[in-house]
């Protein structure tokens, strides 16, 4: 169903929506705009770990996000960090500033930076009540997410095959819908389609990100420059495996009955 052409309500509750689940990346972002102030005090990455992990708490505690939210954003916190580990080794990209709280020449906060987009998606998915229609077998799925998340690492000694990736995407979820709900109405988009468009925005913040300085690519290192288009793709292959381990998550709750 598309959003009624007569009427913005539909669409402004939609964006109010949206704004609310972006609520830790953008305080993320904003502790990020305010970093360089305090650095006469404490390094930058030192004060975005403790900040991050305030903001946390703090959500937490006020009921912003469950148990179940937070163990998500956890397991994606790890994850990311893990690829950080990895990606900095082999010169991807750098985080150039001092800090105490870093391994391998990568400071900790920077799996907040994966987290960020779990939370975002838990955000979203218990807001417009979301649900995914025609979604393919959950082994299918599974096998599909593992496959993206070993692309970022093997892809530094065989060729990337992220292309052969996105086609058996294009076959597999070619019929898959989300539905979300605004005022107790039903709308839906193709699965495909919102993976693109999260990519796409995650990729503006990126921009932002590496402007304010939370990590270099090696042609910003001079002068920034505008982050590589292709890296659209990277973000809409990391959201796709975001999906996947969220609504096998929710499964896995929902068999256990916890």
């Amino acid at each position: 169903m598309i959003l009624p052409p007569n009427t913005m309500r539909p669409l402004l509750i939609f964006t109010k929506q949206q704004a609310l689940s972006c609520l830790f990346p953008v305080l993320v972002f904003s502790l990020l705009g305010i970093s360089h102030l305090f650095t006469v005090i404490i390094p930058r990455y030192d004060f975005m770990l403790i900040g991050c992990i305030s903001i946390q708490i703090i959500l937490f505690c006020l009921k912003i996000e469950t148990k179940d939210e937070v163990l998500v954003i956890c397991i994606f916190h790890l994850l990311g960090l893990f690829m950080e580990l990895f990606k900095v080794h082999f010169g991807s990209w750098t985080y150039p500033e001092h800090a105490v709280t870093k391994i391998f020449r990568v400071p900790l906060y920077s799996g907040f930076m994966y987290a960020s987009v779990a939370s975002y998606m838990c955000q979203a998915w218990r807001r417009l009540k979301l649900q995914l229609y025609h979604w393919p077998k959950h082994w299918v799925a599974r096998i599909i997410g593992a496959l993206i998340y070993l692309n970022f690492f093997s892809n530094h000694f065989i060729p990337d095959v992220r292309y052969f990736i996105g086609l058996l995407i294009l076959y597999f979820f070619r019929k898959s819908v989300v539905e979300f709900h605004l005022e107790n109405k039903a709308y839906r988009m193709p699965v495909i389609l919102s993976f693109l468009l999260i990519g796409f925005f995650i990729w503006l913040a990126e921009n932002i990100a590496t402007r304010l300085g939370a990590w270099k690519y090696a042609y910003q290192h001079k002068i920034w420059a505008i982050v590589d288009c292709q890296k659209i793709s990277s973000w809409a292959f990391l959201v796709i495996v975001s999906f996947i381990i969220i609504s096998e998550l929710k499964v896995l709750k929902e068999k256990t009955g916890k």
